[in-house]
């Protein structure tokens, strides 16, 4: 993927994590930009805080230029992969969805109506979840009755305490599971840790996630803009810690009684995804995989 734009002041926007409203300020200029979308959320705006949306209101294309426009194309096909794998998951019965890393996802106020029977659980650390209460509170939103946010550190612990306590959620039954953008935070052997605590799900599960490409599987030029780009995560505070293989990943999930389903790069993604677009819009690079895997019956 290509170098983002610089990242957002989190002290100028109130927001505590800039990696958080950098991708959902990609999320909103997708509904002003794009007229072909991946996905429709009339809460993407306005969940950026008033200061971040009036920006982007006066000006979206600043947000527009080659760099941003792949970062863009990246963060909406992995929630459109995210999302598309959950409803499949609702179909076959499925009523629990955790969003892990959670910081300014919708899913829930989008869905609230339409799936009510699902309660979705938002796993973040507490100043975040908590900075996106006071903004539904600002913005006239009631939190959905099956939502509920859960203020956790993963650095000190893992997903599936998490959900038991404080989140409350039925781990005798399936749940799926999304964590985009999260796991590049953590070293390797905390991927690892968080991966293998996954084995006490029960049968039927799913997850999806995205991981760092190795950079020795990267061509010359995707390697330099891994590189540029990790190095402006790490000037913003938030600096990645971790890479993998496809087939290490593989490994990890198979070892937690998974099957992976689909490990995608930006070829297959912008066939699925943008192929035919008028607009053009679409990956550029290939420093990051996005993966569906399911919890298999008798692992």
């Amino acid at each position: 993927m290509n170098p983002p734009a610089a990242p957002t002041n989190p002290l100028a926007t109130g927001c505590p994590s800039p990696s958080a409203l950098r991708v959902a300020t990609a999320r909103a200029a997708h509904q002003i930009l794009e007229d072909d979308r991946l996905f429709q959320d009339p809460y993407a705006i306005a969940s950026l805080g008033s200061a971040t949306a009036a920006s982007l209101l006066r000006d979206p294309l600043a947000h527009n230029d080659i760099a941003s426009r792949s970062l863009r194309a990246g963060i909406i096909a992995r929630q459109r992969f995210a999302e598309d794998r959950l409803l499949r998951a609702i179909a076959m019965g499925t009523e629990q969805y955790a969003i892990v890393g959670a910081g300014l996802d919708t899913w829930a106020l989008r869905m609230a109506h339409t799936l009510p029977a699902v309660t979705a659980f938002e796993l973040d650390q507490p100043p975040m979840q908590e900075w996106k209460t006071r903004l539904y509170a600002g913005n006239g939103w009631t939190t959905p009755r099956n939502l509920r946010h859960v203020g956790t550190d993963l650095r000190e612990t893992t997903v599936m305490v998490s959900l038991a306590t404080p989140g409350g959620a039925d781990l005798s039954r399936p749940i799926s599971l999304s964590m985009l953008g999260l796991l590049v935070y953590f070293d390797n052997a905390a991927v690892e840790r968080q991966i293998d605590a996954l084995r006490q799900l029960p049968a039927g599960s799913t997850i999806t996630l995205d991981y760092r490409l190795d950079e020795a599987q990267l061509n010359p030029i995707e390697r330099l803009m891994m590189q540029y780009t990790a190095s402006m995560m790490a000037a913003g505070g938030e600096p990645w810690r971790s890479s993998c293989t496809p087939q290490h990943m593989n490994e990890l999930l198979t070892g937690a009684g998974f099957e992976v389903e689909e490990d995608l790069g930006p070829a297959e993604l912008n066939a699925r995804y943008f192929a035919g677009r008028r607009d053009g819009l679409q990956i550029a690079g290939g420093g990051f995989r996005y993966l569906s895997a399911v919890r298999e019956v008798g692992r």
